[in-house]
């Protein structure tokens, strides 16, 4: 297939790309700034890309530029990964000015996309949207952030089927793996690097952590069998545990991989300012797509020791 891609600098869009392309398809992978703006572990990350997909840099979804790229090419997916995330932790995120920067032009984008010939688009959603996999508190919207992937979603929704398009949603859990801006476990392993126990402030949440490799070969699968007219979704789960549990999992995976001793300490949580348990709904059987998990924690532990064993 010919899948154009949005969002692919970032830790799973780069992941997304690498699964497709390892599955034989032919991506356009766009991105917002030039590729001289990149820093860090994203440069790295679009310098990789470069390799495996045809990149055009300058673009965003629903410009000018963007719609002429649908009709200068026959894609059989439009895949919008990209999500205006700016602050995205903050409680001043502005959800509706995201929404609007994520959906832009979507009519005449999807017009566009549909008289070049294509017919699946498949669109990244969240397990801290509102509403979306199970757990408790009624399923709120974790965050502005959180709510601006609904009601793109609902935009998507209702467009699509407007433009007389199939439309499947891909609701990412906790992904974590090689390539990742430094958070949890990178926080874990720097501490361990440096002689120190790290702490685990919020243990008592309920989360489900999934390797990114895994989650990108469930993707990749997913988007071939995209529908061409109605809905389709899948949220895909992984570790489905508490985050104590989880970063104890995680060291001792990580324990002999690193040859370091990994200890953790388990805070008592008290405040819980999210909700308690927030997990995607859908097992995944590792095995029906090939994935090895001694080989994932084997080169995720490559990866830190690449970073942090200096």
């Amino acid at each position: 297939m010919k899948v154009l891609l949005t969002g692919a600098s970032s830790f799973t869009g780069y992941w997304f790309v690498k699964a497709l392309h390892d599955a034989g398809h032919q991506v356009t992978a766009t991105f917002r700034a030039p590729s001289t703006d990149y820093a860090d572990v994203r440069k790295l990350r679009v310098e990789k890309l470069s390799t495996i997909s045809k990149s055009v840099h300058g673009v965003s979804f629903g410009t000018p530029q963007f719609l002429e790229l649908l009709a200068a090419e026959r894609f059989d997916v439009l895949a919008h990964h990209a999500a205006d995330v700016t602050n995205y932790k903050s409680a001043d995120f502005d959800a509706v000015g995201a929404v609007a920067n994520n959906t832009k032009n979507i009519a005449a984008t999807l017009a566009a996309f549909s008289a070049a010939g294509g017919k699946r688009v498949v669109l990244t959603g969240s397990v801290f949207e509102n509403d979306e996999g199970a757990g408790s508190e009624g399923l709120p919207a974790f965050s502005p952030y959180g709510l601006s992937k609904s009601l793109s979603w609902q935009s998507f929704r209702y467009y699509t089927q407007a433009a007389k398009l199939g439309l499947a949603k891909f609701v990412i859990p906790n992904p974590f793996g090689p390539f990742e801006e430094p958070r949890f476990t990178a926080y874990l392993v720097k501490n361990w690097y440096a002689g120190k126990t790290p702490s685990v402030e919020t243990p008592a949440y309920v989360r489900d952590n999934i390797h990114v490799s895994l989650m990108a070969k469930v993707y990749a699968k997913f988007l071939e069998h995209a529908p061409t007219e109605g809905i389709a979704r899948i949220n895909p789960s992984g570790y489905v545990e508490s985050q104590g549990a989880f970063a104890l999992r995680f060291a001792r995976e990580m324990k002999s991989r690193l040859n370091l001793p990994c200890d953790v300490e388990l805070k008592t949580q008290t405040k819980f300012a999210e909700p308690r348990v927030r997990i995607n709904t859908d097992y995944t059987d590792a095995a029906s797509y090939g994935w090895n998990e001694a080989q994932a924690w084997d080169d995720l532990a490559s990866y830190y020791r690449g970073i942090y064993a200096k």
